[in-house]
């Protein structure tokens, strides 16, 4: 079945968002946010999980001294319970020209607000960037920033070209505590394995979106064609026998392959996704799979 919605429809349906809101963003970082959250920190709190003792200084919290500890050991020992942070998701978007191709940009719109919108339903952080860069990333936060952040995505357009190296140095180089960084974008760029490879010494938890149109690598055309390069408005005539069809399909699916090594070389989660796929069973099934959401 085809998650495909015509460009006049919501992003999101009001069924999927309700499905979203069960789900959260998983990181395997302990986290050190600015503002109560709903992920583990550094930092000490008050929830209901212990998580250490400590010795009791005067102008502690006395409600927290463990008395049976006392009652055995004679020493005054404080509890310690696990604090919950927010979480930061920088979503660092694609809008180059070549998004352009058929549904892929809706699609990539579709993804981008169903994770920024289950980090925002668990009060974290969503910051949108895009490459090629276009305006400041705008910040979005709690429950009610969701329609915001929608607004924003379904107005992105695509051109351009794929400065991917120079938007990994630009989140690199912000300010912040580490979270999650989610590219949202087909890689169709030479400089594609420097970025991903870039992106992890921020100490974020990197996950790759690669969307793709099918026709991108495997192509249904045969017979002589003209292909044009969406980002430079390069034309080339080619002839696409069959056998030539079916060589470029096994150089894609080649490429495809080493993008994944690529990624779990970098620590970086990686899910493909196809303009025609459907997102909510990419979101419900296979994303828990690879640990992108829980």
């Amino acid at each position: 079945m085809s998650s495909a919605s015509s460009p006049d429809a919501p992003l999101l349906e009001p069924s999927l968002l309700a499905r979203l809101e069960r789900l959260q963003l998983h990181t395997g970082r302990r986290l050190a946010g600015q503002f109560t959250g709903e992920h583990r920190s550094t930092r000490y709190g008050s929830s209901l999980d212990f998580a250490d003792y400590r010795e009791y200084n005067p102008g502690d919290d006395f409600r927290r001294i463990d008395y049976n500890l006392f009652a055995r050991l004679e020493v005054l020992l404080l509890k310690l319970f696990e604090a919950e942070d927010d979480l930061t998701l920088r979503i660092l978007f694609d809008t180059s020209a070549s998004m352009g191709s058929g549904p892929k940009m809706r699609q990539a719109k579709r993804l981008a607000a169903a994770l920024g919108f289950i980090a925002l339903t668990r009060r974290d952080v969503v910051t949108v960037h895009t490459f090629p860069a276009r305006n400041a990333p705008p910040r979005f936060t709690g429950r009610h920033g969701a329609h915001a952040l929608f607004a924003h995505l379904d107005s992105l357009e695509p051109g351009g070209e794929t400065d991917f190296v120079a938007a990994a140095t630009r989140v690199l180089g912000r300010k912040g505590p580490p979270g999650v960084t989610l590219v949202v974008s087909d890689l169709l760029t030479d400089e594609w394995d420097t970025a991903i490879g870039r992106l992890p010494s921020r100490g974020d938890q990197i996950v790759i979106v690669h969307v793709l149109d099918r026709e991108e690598v495997d192509p249904s055309l045969v017979g002589d064609v003209e292909l044009v390069d969406r980002e430079t408005g390069e034309r080339v005539t080619v002839s696409l026998a069959p056998e030539t069809a079916r060589a470029f399909a096994e150089s894609a699916e080649q490429w495809l392959d080493a993008v994944a090594l690529r990624c779990r070389q970098a620590n970086a989660g990686y899910v493909k996704v196809y303009a025609d796929d459907d997102i909510e069973q990419l979101l419900l099934t296979a994303w828990r799979d690879e640990g992108v959401l829980r």
